[in-house]
């Protein structure tokens, strides 16, 4: 019996730590949206992150000629990655990006977390101006 307990215990916390970390820090997916960087913002209560929005145009099929426009809202991690978004607002991003299945608090607001930025342009077709 004594040495049923600690097994259990041990069992018991290695669970509890699989399902943190497949709740947290499981990345579920990742892959790359490009848009208008529309707002990239600093904000919280206690722990301040960096908090945006890409606004992704496209047509949509169902009514001829009119246009739907979609909202992609993501946290940002990096704060190097933050400054250079924050100073070219306004302009076109492809931005690479990992989903996880929970939000915490110091990694931000959306489940939605931008790691890196593959192109910035001044137009949607325009010339890559990231280096």
């Amino acid at each position: 019996m004594k040495k049923i307990i600690p097994l259990f215990l041990i069992a018991l916390f290695l669970v509890f730590t699989g399902i943190i970390y497949f709740r947290y820090y499981y990345v579920f997916g990742e892959g790359v949206k490009s848009g208008e960087l529309n707002y990239l913002v600093k904000k919280g209560n206690l722990f301040k992150t960096f908090e945006g929005k890409l606004i992704q145009s496209g047509f949509k099929s169902k009514s001829v000629g009119t246009v739907q426009s979609y909202e992609f809202e993501f946290s940002v991690a990096n704060p190097k990655i933050a400054d250079s978004l924050m100073k070219n607002s306004g302009k076109y991003f492809d931005l690479h990006y990992k989903e996880y299945h929970n939000t915490i608090a110091w990694r931000g607001f959306s489940v939605y977390v931008v790691d890196s930025v593959y192109a910035m342009r001044l137009t949607p077709d325009g010339p890559n101006l990231w280096k």
